[in-house]
């Protein structure tokens, strides 16, 4: 299916709904959730999405696992993707949080096969064996390790508010202080305060934040253009402190890049994931 509402094709039932849909660059997919769990990859452009709890960057020919029933939003900067909306049940071993994974070649081409099939596909021939082996897959990606496009958000609203406003402007001249006079409080007691919510400094937060800053930039700037605008000293220190973050330097990410290489993955236990988590997309 392509380019439909989820609205109109939810009460099919297939636990497994593919759904490919081209976005205007730009689009925002305002708060909203879903009942069912979704897996959104983008074959193009760079997505980003909001959580009450977090802020991922999704690269291109990446996916986000979204859990079922999370309030979220999601901005689609030149962005064509293949959706798969899965009932709950069927993925117990669902990820608690969104979750930025690698796509390789086979499941990409699952996916660009799936979002052809209609609302009620024959669960008995290839269109069924299709959606058992794209669970498969996914089961596979969900059990490793995350890559690391993302920042938490604390939970206490002013805080929340700092960061949200950080991501929408990252501006290397602010520091501790100017955030910690803006909610009234010591930079001491600030700092402690933040990284108790936030698991890390508000410093070491915003150098991540910035860093995330560039996935969408790099699309169409400049690796100098972009370490300029985010105030590296040098396209150099950019790309040094960009590769340590992600695991590829930003080169691979720009628009005359072919495709991109897998991220940093590892091998990891399946322990912790007999239950689907509560988020959507």
């Amino acid at each position: 299916m392509r380019n439909v509402s989820l609205d109109e094709v939810d009460g099919s039932g297939r636990a497994v709904l593919p759904i490919g849909t081209d976005y205007p660059p730009g689009r925002l997919l305002d708060w909203h959730e879903h009942r069912r769990a979704q897996f959104l990859y983008g074959a193009t452009g760079v997505m980003i999405v909001d959580t009450a709890r977090g802020n991922w960057t999704v690269p291109p020919e990446r996916a986000v696992l979204i859990p079922a029933v999370t309030r979220h939003r999601v901005r689609m900067l030149g962005v064509r993707t293949h959706s798969l909306y899965i009932e709950p049940d069927a993925v117990p071993w669902w990820p608690a949080a969104c979750t930025v994974v690698d796509v390789a070649p086979l499941l990409r081409e699952l996916l660009a096969a799936a979002v052809d099939f209609g609302a009620d596909y024959d669960l008995s021939g290839r269109e069924g064996v299709i959606a058992t082996l794209l669970l498969h897959e996914i089961y596979e990606l969900a059990a490793g390790v995350p890559l690391p496009f993302h920042v938490r958000i604390p939970v206490s609203e002013d805080l929340a508010a700092l960061c949200r406003d950080y991501l929408a402007r990252p501006d290397a001249g602010v520091g501790n202080a100017d955030w910690a006079g803006r909610v009234a409080m010591s930079e001491r007691a600030f700092t402690r305060r933040f990284r108790a919510e936030a698991g890390e400094s508000p410093a070491v937060w915003r150098g991540r934040a910035r860093l995330l800053a560039a996935v969408p930039l790099l699309r169409t700037r400049s690796v100098t253009e972009v370490s300029g605008r985010l105030g590296y000293a040098s396209p150099a220190a950019f790309t040094a402190a960009f590769t340590r973050a992600f695991g590829t330097p930003p080169s691979r990410f720009g628009a005359v890049s072919p495709a991109l290489p897998p991220g940093p993955r590892e091998s990891a236990g399946r322990a912790g994931r007999d239950s689907p988590g509560a988020s959507g997309a």
